[in-house]
């Protein structure tokens, strides 16, 4: 089960390290306008709080990546950055886009689960 967690909590960090691309990268280029759905002007409008975003997002990114270097010893800073990400996702959903409870949340939460599950095994 341990490696079923990891490998979840692998895609949640590489999901964010996209979401960091698009919003400190690609937020007003093609891919970014398509991904968010935006025009050019208002991509141009926003691009300073989309990057800021996007760095908040390689920080939720490293500490899932800081967690899974950790080996056995990293089980609670994988479950206080998945929390972190379960929490931005709940409230993006509420706030912007119910898809984000899908592409952030739900997998945060299934990684949260399969970690709990996997430290339970181990006590």
């Amino acid at each position: 089960m341990n490696i079923a967690a990891d490998i979840v909590v692998g895609l949640v960090a590489l999901l964010h390290l996209y979401f960091l691309v698009l919003e400190m990268v690609l937020w007003d280029k093609p891919a970014g306008l398509k991904a968010f759905g935006q025009t050019l002007e208002q991509a141009r409008a926003s691009k300073v709080l989309a990057a800021n975003q996007g760095l908040y997002n390689g920080f939720l990114a490293a500490g899932l990546i800081w967690g899974l270097w950790s080996g056995a010893g990293g089980a609670s800073i994988k479950i206080f950055f998945l929390s972190c990400v379960l929490v931005a996702g709940v409230y993006g959903a509420a706030t912007a886009s119910r898809k984000i409870l899908f592409v952030q949340a739900l997998p945060a939460a299934i990684g949260l689960a399969l970690v709990a599950f996997s430290m339970r095994a181990v006590t």
